[in-house]
């Protein structure tokens, strides 16, 4: 069954207030590494942590562990994503001001709504649970869960398994507008996160609100293209 219309939305610095969040399970992640013998190196500034935000998993460890060794990347995998699901129970951060709202009535509308992000399976998952947003989602893509090596090819994929007419890519890195253009969708850029100036060039249109999303509908649904 064919798709004819759905909004993709990367997670960290679109949805979710990461950076609250990021920062805290780098540092433990770190710490425990050298308790573990497996890393020697300082632990990165806040700037180069929040920077790998929206990347792969291996691109993060390539940046952030150059030249470690397999078992020390393994380790990281898993103590961040330890670290992240423990912060996320205690609250360190939370959704974007009127994400939840405006899932809602984007979902009342119909619309078929997907996350399309560079993260963990289990870390999705687990902001999705926390959240209760799985209700209002008709799918979760992550690069985790399908060992994609791009968001162009995470996207590709998703509109491909979901046989997507029309659809909208939102997002905060120029990762999320480069998989937008290069498959085709009306892009929307959120400038409400960590993006950096000139990030979002490419975008059809910059939010600076995430709720200024609704506001875009009407243009979105005249001037993006048909995929199918």
């Amino acid at each position: 069954m064919s798709t004819p219309f759905a909004i993709f939305f990367d997670m960290d610095g679109t949805l979710l207030q990461t950076e609250k969040l990021s920062t805290p399970a780098f540092l433990r992640t770190f710490e425990r590494l050298r308790e573990k013998g497996l890393w020697t190196g300082e632990t990165p500034s806040e700037e180069e942590l929040v920077n790998v935000l929206g990347m792969t998993v291996e691109q993060v460890w390539k940046k952030l562990l150059p030249g470690a060794n397999e078992e020390a990347v393994r380790a990281a995998d898993a103590f961040l994503l330890e670290n992240e699901i423990a912060l996320l129970k205690e609250k360190v951060t939370d959704l974007y001001p009127g994400v939840r709202e405006t899932l809602e009535q984007l979902h009342a509308r119909g619309i078929s709504l997907f996350v399309a992000s560079n993260g963990q399976e289990e870390y999705i998952e687990a902001i999705c649970q926390e959240y209760a947003l799985k209700p209002l989602l008709t799918d979760l893509y992550s690069a985790g869960r399908f060992r994609t090596r791009s968001k162009v090819d995470l996207v590709a994929k998703l509109i491909a398994d979901y046989q997507v007419e029309q659809a909208v890519m939102v997002g905060d890195r120029h990762s999320d507008v480069e998989a937008g253009v290069k498959n085709g969708l009306f892009t929307i850029g959120c400038d409400f996160g960590f993006a950096k100036p000139g990030e979002l060039d490419g975008a059809d249109v910059v939010i600076t609100q995430f709720a200024q999303l609704l506001d875009h509908l009407p243009a979105i649904a005249t001037q993006s293209q048909r995929l199918t």
